[in-house]
């Protein structure tokens, strides 16, 4: 079984994944853990030393590697993972079972704000600015997200109430 979660950053991927991948018994992956260990370095270096370009790049061979080399996982990926080469397509056909962890701008923003120093893309970003700029993100990333076979809201729920939603959804 392939399961590959996605969504915003602060959506859960990671959190959900784990519980999930503990309940099923599976092995829980994260893309950008993957790619570190393949580069031997964290990803802000590798952003620092070759660029978003070679990243992406990276993060796409990453991907495909992990959808045709792995059988039973949780997967959970970036949030702008599947907007670039053609990621989404991949794990469209590689599996029935990709969920969008989908949540409010009011949520996103609650949960990004007492994140804001673990997370390099919006340390900068004032709490007046946040909405819009999670609005914007959303908006772009909305047509690629709602690829995914399923989709689950993430508000006012705990991981495991959003982990057993997935858990019934699975094929």
């Amino acid at each position: 079984m392939k399961i590959v979660l996605l969504g915003y950053m602060g959506s859960g991927k990671s959190t959900i994944g784990k519980i999930l991948a503990a309940n099923l018994q599976l092995n829980f992956l994260d893309l950008d853990t993957y790619i570190e260990a393949a580069e031997n370095k964290p990803i802000k270096a590798i952003f620092e030393a070759h660029g978003e370009i070679y990243f992406r790049k990276k993060e796409a061979a990453c991907l495909r590697e992990i959808l045709q080399l792995e059988d039973n996982f949780v997967l959970s990926i970036g949030g702008g993972t599947p907007c670039y080469a053609n990621n989404m397509q991949a794990i469209v056909e590689q599996t029935e079972n990709s969920f969008y962890l989908k949540n409010s701008i009011t949520e996103l923003v609650k949960r990004l704000s007492s994140e804001r120093s673990e997370r390099p893309l919006v340390q900068n970003i004032t709490d007046d600015e946040m909405p819009e700029f999670i609005g914007k993100h959303l908006f772009e990333r909305s047509y690629f997200y709602s690829q995914a076979s399923h989709k689950v809201i993430g508000d006012e729920k705990s991981p495991e109430e959003v982990m057993l939603e997935i858990k019934e959804l699975l094929r």
